[in-house]
């Protein structure tokens, strides 16, 4: 492995680490989801009840059910689906919901979203579920979430209802908000909706409960949940300029708490790191030696304009390790990404950006090996037998 060490000098004396931030949550997440940077974690990969929190998965299989169509056995948003006796019997949050009568898939995915209905999530359940029950549904929910890497998850209802062996971590959570937003862009902007009079059933009952949609802070989504044993929960999303953050709370005493404490997350986050340029697209790092190749050396450099997150008040040097496995073996194209730039803000996440050849590099011909071996032997014997100088 060969590591070039050399500094950056695009960053403008010293490095400063961002204030930590003591969340009152029982168990948090919050990420840049811009770089997938962690920025804080507590307890993020315990298993917990997620309360209503949970309906996130009901609605990412919901999404595909629909974009998948009913002619491949998804839905229609314009379909009118039946309730049942199971769907309406269920209290808490709910569209009040009658048995017999049928809704349309947009209007329960409202009601999902906006209302928190159990109900709602019952009646979609039940339409793609196997064998027509929510628990069928759910053991589905399961099955997709370890497809998608959340292995801390496990499903026993469609609408966290709480029920023993129905649990999600943080990190799954925070997961899956990351993947509503990038897989669904187009089903993204009803969680910022903020009222759903749904058939004026009861007008009391048509206002979203995240209370960050309303503090212009950049908020967009995404579920609130709140159960006893789980406590006051969020998963969020908000945006600002280029820069998007998630965090997941859990644990909390109120819906007060809940709200101050999302505030003082999204003021922090955003606060506190800041995107930093260190590379133009083309800049070089270093020059490789070319193994077997038409010519001795080749250029790494940015493939494009390359920024970092860091703590805010950083300023100065930041020093860099080139790292790529020498000499490179020809043949290689322009653009091929041959080694990596490595550095660790302080108090921050190793960073890992690529770095590509600036130059097609062919096989070396006859004369080219013959060399290339000779110079191989050759910086052999004068290193010795145990490699030293």
């Amino acid at each position: 492995m060969i590591r070039n060490v050399l500094a950056i000098f695009c960053l403008v004396t010293s490095t400063v680490s961002a204030a930590a931030f003591d969340t009152k949550a029982t168990a948090a997440l919050v990420m840049d989801q811009t770089t997938g940077t962690i920025l804080l974690n507590k307890e993020a990969d315990t298993p917990l009840p997620p309360a209503s929190m949970s309906k996130l998965m009901t609605l990412y299989m919901a999404f595909e059910a629909v974009r998948r169509g009913k002619s491949e056995g998804g839905l229609d948003l314009n379909e009118m689906l039946p309730v049942s006796e199971h769907a309406q019997s269920f209290g808490g949050s709910s569209m009040f919901l009658r048995s017999g009568e049928t809704v349309s898939v947009e209007d329960l995915l409202r009601g999902i979203i906006v209302l928190s209905g159990n109900d709602a999530c019952v009646v979609i359940a039940e339409a793609l579920s196997p064998d027509g029950t929510e628990y069928g549904f759910a053991r589905l929910m399961t099955q997709r979430a370890q497809q998608m890497g959340m292995t801390n998850s496990t499903f026993t209802n469609s609408s966290g209802w709480p029920q023993t062996g129905h649990l999600m971590s943080m990190r799954d959570l925070a997961l899956l908000a990351n993947r509503l937003i990038t897989d669904f862009p187009e089903f993204y902007p009803l969680f910022a909706e903020t009222e759903f009079e749904f058939d004026n059933r009861v007008p009391s009952n048509r206002r979203n409960r995240n209370p960050v949609l309303s503090m212009g802070i950049g908020a967009d989504g995404l579920k609130t949940g709140h159960t006893q044993e789980a406590g006051y929960g969020l998963v969020g999303s908000a945006k600002q300029g280029d820069r998007r953050v998630i965090w997941v709370i859990t644990g909390l005493d109120s819906t007060a708490a809940r709200a101050q404490e999302s505030q003082a997350i999204v003021n922090w986050a955003f606060r506190q790191f800041a995107m930093r340029d260190i590379a133009k697209e083309g800049q070089q790092f270093a020059q490789a030696d070319v193994w077997m190749g038409s010519a001795p050396t080749v250029g790494l450099v940015a493939p494009e304009d390359l920024s970092v997150l860091m703590p805010a008040l950083s300023r100065g040097e930041l020093n860099a390790e080139v790292v790529f496995t020498g000499p490179l073996e020809a043949p290689f194209k322009k653009g091929d990404a041959l080694a990596e730039l490595v550095f660790t803000p302080e108090g921050m996440p190793e960073v890992r950006l690529p770095l590509v050849a600036d130059a097609d590099v062919a096989s070396g011909g006859f004369v080219s090996r013959i060399t290339t071996a000779a110079m191989v032997l050759f910086t052999k014997l004068i290193q010795g037998p145990e490699g030293q100088t």
